[in-house]
């Protein structure tokens, strides 16, 4: 992460002196179905909030690296899963206003187990599978909090699916 202080000129010839900018690397995030037809989540600790949140297999996208290549990666990284059935959702800003990256969101099907969890060591990722039934509920409740992520879900759910 960087940040960088920018000198803006608006479209309508307004100048903001410092405008800061904060330049992350773009991430890749898999809305993903098992072979039962079971949602896999991962629950894990987010210090910004304080608590544990109920979220997408998802990650940075490495220099050079392809999104779709992020996302498969960080699809077993993190849960073990893979899947030979994908389908690009589409790309999302995490947050136009000041981030320069963009989210790439996927959505995996008949995915199943294959490989142990390879995690960083930072990182506390728990696998949790529910129902796609639950997944509004899920978000009302505020067990799925982040944004992107149940922008995702959300056009998996539009386009039929989930």
């Amino acid at each position: 992460m960087k940040v960088r202080e920018d000198h803006v000129r608006l479209p309508n010839g307004h100048e903001i002196e410092e405008f800061h900018v904060v330049e992350y690397p773009n991430w890749a995030a898999s809305v993903c179905l098992d072979t039962e037809g079971q949602l896999v989540m991962v629950e894990q600790y987010r210090h910004g909030i304080g608590r544990f949140s109920l979220e997408l297999p998802a990650g940075v996208i490495e220099p050079d690296e392809d999104p779709f290549d992020g996302a498969r990666r960080e699809l077993v990284e993190e849960t073990g899963y893979t899947s030979a059935d994908w389908t690009f959702l589409g790309r999302c800003s995490t947050d136009p206003s000041n981030h320069s990256n963009y989210a790439y969101l996927y959505l995996a099907r008949d995915a199943s187990p294959s490989a142990e969890q390879a995690l960083d060591q930072e990182e506390m990722i728990r696998v949790h599978r529910m129902p796609a039934g639950d997944l509004l509920e899920a978000m009302m409740d505020g067990e799925i909090v982040h944004g992107i992520h149940m922008t995702a879900l959300l056009w998996a759910m539009q386009r039929g699916l989930l």
